[in-house]
Formats: structure tokens, sequence, C-alpha cells
């Protein structure tokens, strides 16, 4: 008896001794940042959508030319040495908020060596493929869900001929001209600013300038310099219609992108020093958040009502059309913003190889409205970002799910304000939201 007593007390010392030892060998998380970034800088050399924002030091850019081949080997093995540590980190004496870096750090690095893994090949269908790289599970709508919603807008429009033609025909009525363009999009940014700073303490220097593009797959696009800057590109490609402007200014503006990373950078990288948020890996669960919360942000800045009357008082006079539609023109707008999972179907359906792209962009005619030719720069977007389509809409679903479980619900604005903020500001993935 008491020989078995010291053995196992022997054993116990023994396994513990392991354990200590074992902890001792698990790199710190501020190494473990620094590997992740430099490796995604690496990788960022073989697709340049890879790197959607670096603001980290300037040393930790690759000094070595790009190779003939992507070395897959070498990327893999390191984002896997740094996965093994991030889950052997000890946890007992984190905080809740270390908690969640770690948790986010752990799905980031896996939608990582996900990317590694296509760049070499490897095919995912589209709902996997979206798990892997945004930690999120896309809903799946049957074809005669839209044809209904199809339904309720065909009795709202005036006019004769298809519903496409027929909105079509009605949008332009709200077209703004190129000529106006950048003064309906600096008040709707001046406003959009003054809204958010309101609520959230923005560091004195953060700014953007705004660039009119054409021939890109996207409509806008933030490019987050650091030091709280940014460049918004939109893309002049196709007709701009007036709910475009509060749309842009606060997707990629305030409270939306331009906010998200200056916030994210202000206290994650300045104040508690997490590193691997001095980088932005877009096919990445961040982007999920991002898009999420840029496409909710404008509802959080601009409730229905208030959009709106400012947009009847302000920018349909700058823009020189008439506001008398305005009521009935948002109106139709709502029934046909519940049509932006169809987009969704139809990059599955594409990308599954379940229909070709002349079908794809048929299907964003018929349910989103889409003209022809928009259609199939949408199919160009689908075939360079793939399954990132969901972010947009999924990912502003879950975020307002999550805002209103928290309170912020629509008549509730400074607690909406309160946790939008929170939001922005602390690591999140979709499945985290959803705890």
């Amino acid at each position: 008896m008491k020989k078995a007593l010291l053995l196992l007390l022997a054993a116990c010392c023994w396994a513990c001794t392991a354990s200590e030892e074992t902890e001792q060998n698990v790199l710190p998380m501020d190494e473990l940042a620094e590997r992740y970034v430099k490796t995604l800088l690496r990788l960022g050399q073989y697709d340049s959508d890879v790197v959607d924002a670096y603001y980290g030091p300037e040393e930790w850019k690759p000094t070595e030319a790009p190779a003939d081949s992507l070395p897959a080997d070498a990327l893999l093995s390191e984002f896997q040495l740094i996965q093994d540590n991030l889950q052997a980190q000890p946890t007992d004496t984190l905080s809740e908020l270390e908690k969640r870096r770690l948790l986010m750090f752990q799905k980031q690095v896996r939608a990582a060596i996900t990317k590694v893994e296509m760049m070499q090949g490897e095919k995912y269908d589209f709902d996997e493929e979206a798990k892997l790289l945004y930690d999120a599970e896309p809903p799946h709508y049957p074809q005669a869900y839209f044809d209904s919603l199809l339904a309720a807008i065909d009795a709202d429009l005036p006019g004769t001929g298809s519903i496409a033609d027929r909105w079509a025909a009605y949008q332009a009525k709200f077209e703004i001209p190129k000529e106006k363009l950048d003064t309906v999009f600096q008040a709707s940014i001046t406003e959009a600013r003054k809204r958010t700073k309101a609520h959230y303490q923005l560091p004195a220097n953060e700014s953007f300038k705004v660039e009119f593009v054409t021939d890109k797959p996207w409509s806008g696009y933030n490019y987050f310099q650091g030091n709280g800057y940014s460049l918004i590109q939109i893309n002049t490609d196709f007709p701009i219609y007036i709910e475009r402007a509060i749309d842009l200014a606060g997707h990629e503006g305030y409270p939306g992108h331009h906010v998200f990373n200056t916030l994210l950078e202000q206290h994650l990288v300045n104040e508690l020093g997490w590193k691997e948020y001095a980088i932005y890996p877009l096919f990445s669960p961040q982007s999920l958040i991002a898009e999420g919360s840029a496409n909710f942000g404008v509802e959080v800045a601009f409730p229905a009502h208030e959009r709106v009357d400012f947009e009847k008082a302000v920018l349909f006079p700058l823009a020189g059309l008439n506001p008398a539609e305005a009521e009935r023109y948002y109106s139709i707008l709502a029934k046909i913003n519940k049509l932006n999972f169809a987009g969704n179907e139809a990059a599955r359906r594409y990308l599954n190889g379940e229909i070709t792209r002349e079908e794809a962009a048929d299907w964003l005619v018929k349910y989103n409205f889409y003209e022809k030719g928009k259609a199939l720069q949408r199919t160009r977007f689908i075939d360079r970002y793939r399954s990132y389509v969901i972010n947009y809409n999924l990912g502003q679903e879950l975020v307002r799910q999550y805002v209103e479980a928290q309170g912020g619900t629509a008549d509730q604005p400074e607690k909406r304000w309160e946790v939008f903020g929170q939001l922005l500001s602390t690591p999140n993935t979709a499945s985290m939201l959803q705890e």
C-alpha cells in the first residue's frame, strides 16, 4: 500500500513537471503574433489580395523577392507551428479579453492555412470554404423564397414589362450625375463623420481620402494605411444612385471600415500591443465582422426615418433630384434588399459548378436587378473573392442580432452605439458572436 502510494506520488510529480516543461516550451503570444504577421506578408507576395492592410513594423516586411513558385510547405509548416503553440497556451490566468484574443487568433491561423491549401489547388465547396475561411455557416434559401419576394416588389413598381426593366426605368430617376458625385459624397461623409464622432473618441489625426476610379470588380474599397488614415476608392463604371452615397460613406468610412480599422489599431495594436492586428488578412474571419459591421453601421448612424429626412433635405437637392418620390423609393428598396441572399445562391451554384457564368449573371439580373453588364462584373468579383460574398449580408445579420441581443435595439440608439463600438474594438468572429 505504502509502495503504491509512493509510486502514485511520483507519477503525479512527473506529470506536473512534464506539464510545467510543456508550458515553458510554448512560445509566447507576442512572438507568435510576430511570426504570424511575417508569414502572412510572405504569403501576400504570391497573391496581392491576401493582405488587405498592414501597418506594423517596416522591418517585418519580406526583404527577399518571391520565389518562382509558392513555397507552400514552408508556409504551412510555419502556420502549423503557430497554431500548435496557440492551442498549447495556458489559459488559467487569462482575462476574458485575452481568451477572446487567443480564440480569434486560432481561427485566423486556420483561415491562413486554408488559403495556402487553396492556392495549392485544394478545392472546397462553397459552404465548407466559408466555414474554414470566415468561421461562418451560410444559410440556404430555395428559389421559391426569392420568387415570393419578387411578387411583392412586382405589385409596387409602376409601368409594364419585366420587374428588372421596370425597376431600372424607375431607379434611373435617382441616379447621381457624375459631375455631382464628389459634392454628394462629401456631404454624406461629413454627416456620417459628425454622427460617429458624437459617440466615439477617434484619434485626432484620423482621416481618409476619396478617389473615383474605373475598371474594378467592386463598387467601393477601403485601403487602410495605418495611423488612422484610409484611402477610399469609389468605382464609377456603372451609374451610382442616391442611396449609394450614404451606403458607401457609412460602409467604407463612418462608422464602417475606416472606423473599424482605426479602433482596432488604437485599442488592440497601440494600447495592448497585439501585433497580429497590425495586419488584416482579407480571407479570414475578421472580414465577416468588417463587412457585416460596415453594413450594419449605416443603420446605426442613419436610422431609417432619419436617413430619408436627411437625404430629402440635403442629398437630393445637391444631386439635382426631386425628393418627392423619396419615401416610395426607399420603401421599394427595403423590399429589394431582402433579395440580397439571392446573390449568395448565385455564387454558391456557380462556384460549385452547378451553373455557368452566363447563368449566374442571368440569376443576378432576375433576382438582384443587375444590368447584364454589371451582373457579369459581379461574376468577376465572385471569381476573385469566391465565398467572400457571404460577409456582407450574413455578416450584417449576425452583427445586428448580436447588437440587439445586448440591448442595442432601434429604440435604444445610445445603447446601440455603445454595443456596436465595443464590437468594433474587441476580437470577434461569426461563431463568437453566436455564443
